[in-house]
Order: structure tokens, then C-alpha cells, then sequence
């Protein structure tokens, strides 16, 4: 993974993802939704902010498909075996409290849009 070239901040753009991976936007928008664990976060402005974990997934994506000539499933496939095995081998992690929670603010407004997105659907 290039995770050295990526730069040391929470969230980016995805016109900066774009650039940094060297991938056209419409096609970080469609691996949304071929691959669940790219999962940007949307503000105020609802424009798509990637988090440093999916623009490494994105990376490590993009060496799937264009280097090892993986198929669109057969990377799912992959990443999906190789976070479960990553759960598995992990240290498991103590539970802080809420108010040492770092970005605290971002995960608030992720899980209230996420449950605001499951009540429309239960509405309907």
C-alpha cells in the first residue's frame, strides 16, 4: 500500500483522492459501491470526505484490479478474507471513555445521518 504519499490529515476531497490515487472521480464513486468498506462521510456541504483508511482501501483496491489483474468480485473477495483475518489476529481494544474519544464531532454526525438514512427507510 502507498500509504507514505498520502498526506497526514483526517479527511479529504475527492477531487484529492482523485488526484492522489490517480483515479478518475467517477470511478471512486463506483467503487462505493462495489466495495462496502469505502465509506466517506458527508457534512454540512454533503460532499463526499474520505477518511485515511479508505484512501489506503482505494490503493490497495487499484493494486488488486490494475496490477495483480484481479476481478472487480475476486478483490471484494480478497479484502473482505483479509479484514476478517485482521479481526481475528488484532489485540482487542479497551474501551475509553466518550469524552477521550478523538474525532468525536465527525463520528457523532456519521452515525446521526446513518440513523436518520435507516428511520426514512423504516418510514417508507
Amino acid at each position: 500500500m502507498e500509504t507514505e504519499g498520502i498526506p497526514n490529515k483526517q479527511y479529504f476531497k475527492i477531487g484529492e483522492v482523485s488526484a492522489l490515487t490517480q483515479l478518475e472521480s467517477y470511478v471512486l464513486r463506483y467503487w462505493e459501491t462495489e466495495f462496502k468498506m469505502i465509506r466517506p462521510v458527508r457534512f454540512g456541504s454533503n460532499q463526499r470526505m474520505y477518511r485515511r483508511k479508505d484512501v489506503e482501501t482505494i490503493f490497495e483496491i487499484k493494486k488488486l484490479l490494475y496490477e495483480e489483474g484481479f476481478t472487480i468480485a475476486g478483490a471484494r473477495k480478497k479484502l473482505l478474507h483479509h479484514s476478517k483475518e485482521e479481526k481475528k489476529t488484532s489485540p482487542q481494544v479497551v474501551e475509553a471513555g466518550i469524552a477521550d474519544a478523538p474525532g468525536l464531532d465527525p463520528l457523532i454526525r456519521e452515525i446521526h445521518r446513518e440513523l436518520s438514512d435507516l428511520a426514512r427507510f423504516l418510514g417508507k
